[in-house]
């Protein structure tokens, strides 16, 4: 069974439910998941997925959540040759116009040195997901299922 792990970092709650809608998405497509908070996550973490997600806020100005910073730092030193993977930030346009969803872009580089297959394109959400955002999570899942089959 193919197996989908999503790391996630949340400060205010809009992250996690972001996490909770791709967990939600993804056994609405028959995969196994497994979803942990960014404390809990070491880089090893992703070693035995198929599908390699990512999901998190910004910190200030452009700055890392610093319980993903050590994920970050060890991530590209990983051998994810084989595995596909995706990118979701949170961010708020109006407070940091300059760093929306920085460090969503920031991991999509980290995961591009692991080998690993971009299979779908980072997903920037304005604070909390609402429907009209569901709706391109549900489809950024099914084009990371798709690409691991």
């Amino acid at each position: 069974m193919t197996l989908a792990k999503i790391v996630y970092a949340s400060n205010t709650g809009n992250t996690e439910g972001i996490s909770e809608i791709l967990e939600d998405a993804f056994t609405a497509l028959d995969i196994e998941v497994e979803r942990v908070e960014a404390d809990d996550a070491e880089a090893d973490f992703y070693e035995d997925a198929d599908i390699c997600v990512l999901a998190t806020y910004t910190d200030g100005d452009g700055e890392l959540p610093f319980d993903l910073e050590d994920l970050h730092e060890e991530l590209p030193d990983e051998d994810l040759s084989g595995k596909v993977y995706g990118v979701v930030g949170s961010g708020d346009s109006e407070l940091y116009p300059d760093y929306f969803c920085q460090a969503a872009i920031t991991f999509d580089d980290a995961f591009a040195k692991t080998g690993a297959k971009k299979a779908a394109d980072t997903v920037k959400i304005e604070n909390e997901a609402d429907d009209d955002d569901e709706e391109i999570l549900k489809t950024f899942v099914k084009s990371l299922v798709e690409a691991a089959e």
